[in-house]
């Protein structure tokens, strides 16, 4: 059926660019003049009118009838799948870009137990009579991706979540995890599968096999597939265990592309090459190994779902872990297209999500695939009926995200100049859709389109606003957006590499087969998204998002809300243990620099917005947009984070287990306690806000440099 888009929405008189959630005039949009927002939500409206959700149910059935992960033949055929639905839409450029990537796949996967009995787990998933996608034998081997190889043979410890403090604990009842097979498993809080094995392999862990237990995403949660959203009894949690915290994309091209003729440094050089043998395993067949387990009863709180109580071991269980590995280099695959800007082509605005998936990917990453080619029609329909934006619109299909960020990683390395001089934001859908609630993070800056969008686009189920729903869910004291932003998807090089603000969005729910044989076409149908609604719903927010940042007049960065989000951040430290030792002033002075020049600039900018006509001339406005342009780059650390130098955004970097860390040269060196560092870094930090602040005192200044008064 067609998609049914907003309507009766009138058009506010004053735009402004920096108002908070519940300041926005109904039609006021950031960064536009009267007039410009009444033409913005015409084409906005004709966009939302144009979408259609059999296209979107259409492309989804195509993307998940095989599974098609990074480095396949299947995943290349929907690379030129999706180049063939670029260039039919219309769209403009349209390329497919080749990297040669280190992508190991599986020769051989065993996990044998030997002691105190003989036991084999199939690490396969079982066949659901409903389901046919279950019955595929040619899913091929299960395993994570980047393992190390090797033949351990050991008894085993139940090491909880693989976190630092549960080794600690085994420590400290006599457990020496050195030599031992570690079952761990996915938990909450959530630690990236990666972590686990770095800690492991931090501790002397000789192999580690992972598993989902039911207390996370499973009967604990709820009803089972295909009865229910939660993972069933075989479900396995594939997924790569990079060390992509320490640098994303190819391990054997650290900070440059791997382009034909590149070069590559030793694997033994690799940084984010694990060192560590890993397995993953569905909880059915890990509970015969659980059961076996002896030592120390297990914390309360390592206490799972299953039917058992949990011991931490080592032994009597003993198994056996063979991986062996190709280390072969693979090529993927990124597909992007584009339309091209009418006044200004070499700024842009770029919409990614990722093709590939550990088996089919219904939710990851299909969702978005199917979102992101029914919206390249309808921006294709758009240019051919002249509607084409003042600033290019790129599409971007992403390969080998599951691996380690790669082909997202690859494209922004490769291209990092022309994206750091014109690229207004990077708008990231990963899995566009689990489930109906909406949940969006972004840098600061960019919180008031978010959620002006949300004003502007109608929920599926409520029939309200999304922004409704959504305030609705999260609350009166909940902020909407979150700016706290760690990793695990493609935004990452355009945010720490490029200094590129970001939006990353999705629908979500109750999703327990995540990356297992049963994220699949009927999983998504009868949980995920019955009807394909929200898969259109987002590509409705996608789409007025990327052109109110392509067509607007003004860019619509609120920089006096971003100076207070990170004035937040700069308090948190007080707040830290030994904070005595740090010297903040300096940070707080630069912030509050930037929030008044930020304050001036928006003045300036509000006054040319209401002008109608008797606002700046064009060579003002694209010089004061310019500085607008180059306040996120000015938060880069050109040598980068310590320790971690590919990383370079002086706010934002993941912790080693993806979660956010802000400011993190100097939370790092404070929570070692190297104070010293710690304010080193801080001197950094105020250096750059203080350049963030002086391109906004730049902008305002062209108004004074008019003649206009301050």
């Amino acid at each position: 059926m067609r998609w049914q888009p907003l309507v009766g929405w009138g058009v506010a008189a004053l735009v402004v660019s920096g108002a908070a959630t519940g300041e926005h005039g109904e039609g006021a949009i950031p960064g536009f003049s009267v007039a410009g927002a009444r033409a913005q939500l015409a084409v906005e409206h004709e966009l939302a009118g144009s979408l259609e959700s059999e296209n979107v149910a259409r492309h989804f059935r195509y993307l998940t009838e095989e599974p098609h992960p990074a480095g396949s033949e299947q995943n290349y055929q929907l690379a030129l799948y999706t180049r063939d639905r670029f260039v039919e839409y219309g769209l403009e450029d349209v390329e497919l870009h080749r990297y040669d990537v280190l992508l190991p796949w599986p020769r051989e996967v065993r996990v044998q137990m030997l002691e105190p009995r003989t036991y084999e787990p199939t690490l396969r998933e079982d066949g659901i009579a409903i389901d046919k996608d279950s019955w595929d034998a040619d899913v091929g081997p299960t395993y994570l991706g980047m393992s190390a190889s090797g033949d351990v043979t050991g008894e085993v410890i139940y090491a909880h979540s693989g976190n630092p403090e549960d080794y600690d604990w085994l420590e400290s009842q006599g457990i020496d995890p050195r030599g031992k097979i570690a079952v761990v498993r996915y938990s909450d809080p959530y630690s990236y599968r990666g972590f686990k094995a770095w800690e492991a392999e931090r501790r002397g862990v000789g192999a580690m096999l992972i598993y989902s237990d039911p207390m996370e995403d499973g009967f604990k949660k709820g009803e089972v597939f295909p009865d229910g959203p939660w993972g069933p009894k075989s479900h396995i949690q594939r997924g790569a265990i990079t060390y992509d915290f320490i640098v994303p994309g190819d391990p054997l091209t650290p900070g440059w592309a791997s382009i034909e003729g590149a070069r590559r440094i030793p694997l033994s050089e690799a940084r984010s090459v694990p060192g560590i043998p890993a397995v993953p395993m569905s909880w059915g067949e890990m509970q015969p190994i659980l059961e076996a387990l002896g030592g120390p009863l297990a914390p309360y709180d390592w206490q799972g779902g299953l039917p058992i109580t949990y011991h931490a071991g080592p032994g009597p269980a003993k198994l056996r872990v063979v991986v062996r590995m190709d280390d072969e280099i693979r090529p993927i695959w990124v597909v992007s297209g584009r339309v091209r800007g009418a006044e200004l082509p070499e700024e842009s605005v770029v919409l990614g999500n990722h093709r590939d998936a550990w088996v089919y990917g219904a939710v990851d990453p299909s969702s978005g695939s199917a979102t992101q080619l029914e919206l390249a029609r309808v921006l294709g329909e758009l240019k051919r009926d002249g509607k084409r934006p003042r600033r290019t619109v790129v599409l971007a299909s992403w390969d080998a995200e599951e691996w380690h960020l790669t082909g997202s990683t690859e494209w922004g390395e490769e291209f990092a100049r022309s994206l750091g001089e014109g690229c207004v934001a990077y708008l990231n859908v990963d899995s566009s859709t689990a489930g109906p609630d909406f949940l969006a993070g972004a840098v600061a800056s960019l919180d008031s389109t978010v959620e002006t969008v949300a004003r502007d686009v109608i929920d599926p189920n409520t029939r309200r606003s999304l922004l409704d729903a959504w305030s609705r869910r999260v609350g009166p004291e909940g902020a909407l957006v979150e700016n706290e932003l760690g990793s695990g998807s493609d935004y990452t090089v355009f945010l720490n590499y490029l200094g590129i603000p970001i939006v990353d969005m999705v629908f979500d729910g109750p999703y327990g087969v995540y990356h297992s044989q049963y994220d699949s076409l009927l999983w998504m149908e009868r949980f995920g998204d019955p009807g394909y609604r929200y898969m259109t719903a987002m590509a409705e927010v996608w789409g007025r998002m990327a052109l109110r940042l392509a067509n607007a007049e003004v860019l619509p960065y609120d920089f006096e809300n971003y100076a207070r989000t990170v004035g937040g951040f700069v308090e948190s430290l007080a707040e830290m243990a030994g904070a005595e030792h740090l010297e903040i002033e300096g940070a707080r002075a630069a912030v509050a620099a930037w929030e008044a020049s930020a304050a001036k600039a928006r003045a300036l900018a509000d006054r040319w917005m209401a002008a109608n006509g008797g606002g700046p001339s064009a060579s003002d406005l694209q010089a004061f947009n310019r500085h607008l342009l180059s306040v996120e780059r000015r938060l880069l650390i050109p040598q980068g984070i310590p320790d971690r130098p590919w990383f370079k955004h002086a706010l934002y970097a993941p912790r080693y287990t993806y979660a956010a860390l802000s400011l993190p040269g100097v939370v790092e060196a404070a929570e070692r306690g190297d104070w010293g560092a710690a304010n080193d870094q801080l001197a950094v930090l105020a250096e750059r806000i203080a350049a963030a602040a002086s391109e906004l005192a730049k902008a305002a200044a062209i108004g004074q440099a008019a003649g206009e008064a301050p």
